[in-house]
């Protein structure tokens, strides 16, 4: 079973974590003067400035492209930054790189700063994104009709706590995560209260504590993660996703925008556009990472259920998965 103390571990415990992370990543390689970049001298000793966030599958991700650039000889650094803020960073190059932007909260964000031609997308991760609203399969008897968003309207006050009584309860992510949950309670006339959970951690948190004593409950889950593989539920299923969606506030039946779902899609990896003239060897690299959702909910599931550390799991990714990160590198 998942202590409280080890849910402190999950998508941000962090705070703190990436807090101690934000380090500089010793080059002994750089630190003589170069290094080796697919056969070639490192072109900047400068850092490659690489993102921290506040969830554990990014500063896994962040982690993983830092230990392979290193690999390649270059010179890498850790710092932590806002999710969404951070684009700022990324267009004047003060921050390099950002290693998991995600379709269904970043996409807006991405492409107003891609628009700027300061940043650029650097691929996929390879892993796909859905962040929506979750229910513990226990709920579909207290709400019939579920997973239809409709059956929302009927029973709301099945999911409200001492706090929001007579309205529902939602439990969202932390504020910084976006996600236009308010706004989306707006548009669709839910009778909810939307809470945000001031961590990742405290988030999981208390979902585990209310399926333990199968209380109502719907909040914010994300994949890839390990949550939905341990716990029985649903996703929330509200009018389809699109771009009007988001951005035309006389679309669909009200006249409001927000009125649908939120989007999935790929997981990015974004950066200054200069990556490509500063350190061409990196590039390549950049582009070539690439993870799946399977892989990265297991080491998920690894620091945030059985307590390893972050830099545990990555080394040992390293070492499970050499040949395939030199041939990134073209070693």
């Amino acid at each position: 079973m998942r202590t409280s103390q080890s849910a402190s571990r999950g998508r941000v415990g962090r705070v703190a974590r990436a807090g101690a992370l934000a380090v500089v990543l010793a080059l002994a390689a750089g630190a003589c003067g170069g290094g080796d970049s697919g056969g070639g001298a490192v072109e900047s000793e400068d850092p490659i400035k690489i993102t921290l966030h506040d969830w554990t599958g990014q500063l896994i991700t962040s982690n993983i492209m830092g230990a392979v650039l290193e690999e390649a000889g270059y010179n890498v650094e850790l710092v932590q930054a806002d999710y969404l803020a951070q684009f700022a960073g990324l267009e004047t190059g003060d921050l390099t790189l950002a290693m998991e932007i995600w379709a269904t909260t970043g996409q807006e964000a991405m492409d107003a700063s891609l628009a700027t031609g300061n940043t650029l997308n650097y691929g996929e991760t390879g892993m796909v994104a859905r962040e929506e609203w979750w229910y513990p399969e226990y709920m579909k008897e207290r709400c019939p009709g579920l997973p239809d968003w409709e059956a929302l309207k009927k029973c709301s006050a099945e999911f409200a706590t001492a706090e929001t009584a007579p309205k529902g309860r939602y439990l969202g992510g932390p504020v910084t995560w976006g996600g236009f949950d308010e706004e989306r309670v707006d548009a669709l006339g839910l009778d909810f209260e939307v809470v945000h959970a001031g961590t990742d951690a405290a988030l999981f948190a208390e979902l585990e504590a209310a399926y333990e004593r199968k209380d109502p409950i719907v909040l914010w889950i994300y994949q890839p993660h390990w949550a939905p593989v341990k716990y029985k539920g649903e996703f929330v299923e509200f009018p389809p996703y699109t771009a009007e969606c988001y951005t035309n506030a006389a679309w669909g039946s009200t006249p409001k925008a927000y009125d649908c779902g939120k989007p999935v899609g790929p997981i990015w990896k974004v950066g200054w556009a200069g990556i490509g003239d500063k350190w061409p060897g990196a590039k390549p690299i950049i582009e070539a990472f690439t993870l799946d959702n399977e892989e990265m909910g297991a080491m998920v599931a690894k620091v945030d259920l059985d307590g390893e550390t972050v830099e545990a799991v990555v080394d040992q990714w390293m070492a499970d998965n050499e040949s395939r990160w030199k041939d990134w590198i073209g070693a």
